[in-house]
């Protein structure tokens, strides 16, 4: 009788795995049902005094802009790290984007309680940067660090307006966008000390009018 030597069938991981993995992230990024690994931190403090309806409906829409900047964030990461050939490349990607998913949850919370809603346009905003973030690491690893760092410079001037903009009674959406500033001043740094370079002209010029067009747009929808 014939001996068959049955080996255990390994499952090879490849671009359809990745494909389904992404997928289910932009999922959970869409639906509002990711968990984010810190607390939030306006967790602890109390909750201010009784904002105006103008002073909450602003708030909110600068709440809404930062929530939609993480969506662009997170997808810009992930389309970056499926693509990018280095491993030390996608683990700096995939922490960052770990980080982001806490300031998504931060702001959606802080939505919540400013009685408003995230951005209608979330998913259009996903797939752009998720396709912006596959194109950009295609660039060589020296301009995708790059890429990341003058991403996290443009969103740290959108913070510190917004720090300055936001009513002064918000100290709930204050200690958020604080502790999201600060994050993305260490993002730009660790890009910066991985070898990223400053982009050639005139992308930055386009990104910072893609995001304007951006923020214009979600503060009201």
């Amino acid at each position: 009788m014939p001996i068959h030597n049955h080996r255990p069938i390994r499952r090879r991981t490849g671009l359809f795995d990745a494909i389904v993995t992404e997928a289910a992230v932009a999922l959970q990024v869409l639906s509002g049902s990711a968990v984010a690994n810190r607390p939030n931190p306006a967790g602890s403090m109390s909750q201010p005094d009784e904002l105006r309806v103008d002073e909450q409906r602003h708030a909110a829409g600068l709440m809404r802009i930062n929530h939609v900047g993480e969506v662009c964030a997170q997808a810009l990461y992930r389309g970056q790290a499926l693509a990018v050939e280095r491993e030390p490349t996608k683990m700096l990607l995939r922490q960052a984007a770990a980080e982001e998913v806490d300031h998504l949850v931060w702001c959606q919370q802080r939505l919540k309680e400013l009685n408003s809603r995230v951005s209608l346009l979330n998913p259009v905003w996903y797939a752009g940067s998720f396709a912006l973030g596959v194109i950009a690491s295609r660039a060589g690893e020296r301009y995708n660090l790059g890429f990341m760092a003058e991403t996290e410079r443009q969103v740290e001037a959108h913070l510190n307006d917004h720090l300055a903009s936001l009513p002064v009674g918000d100290q709930r959406s204050r200690q958020i966008v604080t502790q999201m500033r600060d994050d993305e001043i260490e993002h730009r740094r660790t890009a910066r000390q991985h070898g990223g370079v400053d982009l050639p002209f005139p992308i930055p010029r386009l990104m910072t009018f893609m995001s304007k067009l951006m923020t214009k747009t979600t503060y009201y929808i």
